[in-house]
């Protein structure tokens, strides 16, 4: 609870989570890891020194063993020193008429002084036979100890060693630790200081020009890094902005089509309506004729606002399809007959090859609705000889359905946009058809909707096939 207010006091809430910088967060971060390796070091030491020193000494007592054991009688007086200074362990040899001490005045050398140890002498001597390796405590330094009894034809060789590690370098390197600690928290401060500064300065321009970019620079462009996941970053920023220059591009083109399709059907009605007004509205045929025009031009309007509502609610997901078994043949007829004015006042020729019977599985609204714009479609951009096929095959599992124009085509670099609302290519409308310009994306939003196979097949100069599959 004290701490609790403490943090209040200093304005700290537990329940929000503080952002810290890089710098600091890489500093904490090896501060903490260098801490931790040091704990672990420091209480497992004692384990180490202890157990890895104790298992050393043991192999090395076992070494001179094996190493006495072959010299001569004669040349044991003489080598036995070098073993013991050379080994770092005192050695007593006891015959029936003398004792030799070797080394043992090293520290923590108790052959000598320690009556528990004289007696531990005295019983391998009675015992009369080779006893390695004895494990017991030194009263004198309160370690623990090893001695190692070896027969020799005229009395015992000891080899004595303690089995803790007693030199300088062990003991100053206890009584270093603390010092050594605040060394390595230094080292470690100044690698996360150059680190942090290696890591941050990129992250940091990549910062600033993400700034610019949300400010709609989309001109910006992000330096590469020799830091991979930085240089991953750096690329994706880049091709959000390149994307983002593309859809600002569109979005002006959009708002700008829009209004303008939107303008001329408003100015058209307001010219006709005041025409009406002031001068046909006596003479009852050219009155008729101005009304008709309003009409026309509000049905015109009408369509537009309707497909970008329908292409807004496909894209945002909010349709459900209503799935219906209906005939497609019938559907293609019924829009056909929509055509005939076209037929008999501008001589266009519709050649329709069409199963008498096609039974389908579809949303049967929507489906007319592919069906009409690419109909129109082929209209607006089909050749002077005014012709417009349209093909229902029969492909055991599904129909494929086509609609070709005899117009300029589209080139090949041109296919892969003729998707998109608005686009603009170098070929105009071929006549004054009532189109919004966004009827093609209506059509690939209702097949991908329904995930049925579309696409497009062109040749410059000849003209364009537009295609779906719709299974039966």
């Amino acid at each position: 609870m004290i701490l609790l207010k403490q943090y209040e006091e200093w304005g700290i809430s537990l329940k929000e989570k503080k952002t810290v910088k890089l710098n600091i967060k890489t500093l904490i971060y090896l501060v903490v890891f260098s801490i931790t390796i040091l704990l672990i070091l420091t209480i497992s030491k004692d384990l180490i020194i202890k157990y890895g020193y104790e298992r050393y000494q043991e192999k090395k007592i076992k070494n001179i063993a094996n190493e006495i054991y072959n010299y001569d009688l004669s040349e044991l007086y003489t080598n036995l020193e070098n073993i013991a200074y050379d080994n770092g362990v005192c050695i007593k040899y006891v015959t029936n008429t003398n004792t030799i001490n070797y080394n043992t005045l090293m520290v923590g050398c108790s052959l000598n002084n320690n009556s528990n140890i004289k007696s531990v002498l005295n019983d391998i001597i009675k015992e009369n036979k080779d006893i390695k390796n004895i494990k017991l405590v030194d009263d004198v330094n309160n370690k623990k100890a090893i001695i190692s009894g070896i027969k020799v034809d005229n009395g015992f060789v000891f080899i004595y060693s303690l089995l803790e590690d007693m030199t300088g370098a062990s003991i100053i390197l206890k009584q270093q630790v603390l010092y050594i600690t605040l060394i390595v928290i230094v080292i470690a401060c100044l690698i996360s200081y150059f680190l942090s500064i290696k890591i941050t300065k990129p992250i940091t321009s990549i910062t600033k020009k993400a700034k610019e970019l949300g400010a709609g620079n989309y001109n910006i462009h992000f330096d590469s890094s020799d830091i991979l996941e930085i240089n991953e970053l750096s690329d994706t920023l880049n091709h959000v902005g390149e994307d983002l220059s593309k859809i600002d591009e569109l979005r002006r083109d959009l708002l700008a089509n829009v209004s303008h399709d939107l303008k001329t059907p408003l100015t058209m009605i307001k010219a006709y309506a005041e025409m009406v007004r002031d001068i046909s509205y006596k003479d009852k045929e050219k009155r008729e004729k101005d009304l008709n025009v309003i009409i026309d031009e509000t049905e015109r309007l009408n369509i537009l606002v309707n497909d970008i509502l329908d292409l807004s609610k496909m894209q945002a997901n909010c349709e459900i399809l209503n799935i219906e078994e209906f005939d497609l043949s019938e559907v293609i007829r019924d829009i056909i007959k929509r055509y005939d004015i076209l037929r008999t006042t501008e001589d266009y020729e519709f050649i329709v090859d069409i199963p008498e019977k096609a039974l389908v599985k579809g949303d049967k609204q929507k489906i007319m609705q592919v069906v009409y714009n690419l109909v129109n479609n082929a209209i607006n951009y089909t050749g002077e000889d005014k012709k417009v096929y349209i093909t229902v095959t029969d492909n055991k599992k599904e129909y494929l359905v086509e609609i070709k124009d005899t117009g300029k085509g589209i080139k090949k670099e041109e296919i892969n946009y003729i998707w998109n609302k608005y686009y603009k290519s170098d070929k105009k409308h071929q006549r004054n058809v009532v189109s919004t310009g966004i009827g093609l994306s209506i059509v690939k939003e209702i097949l991908a909707k329904h995930k049925f196979d579309y696409g497009v097949k062109s040749r410059v100069g000849v003209g364009t096939t537009f295609y779906f599959k719709i299974k039966k």
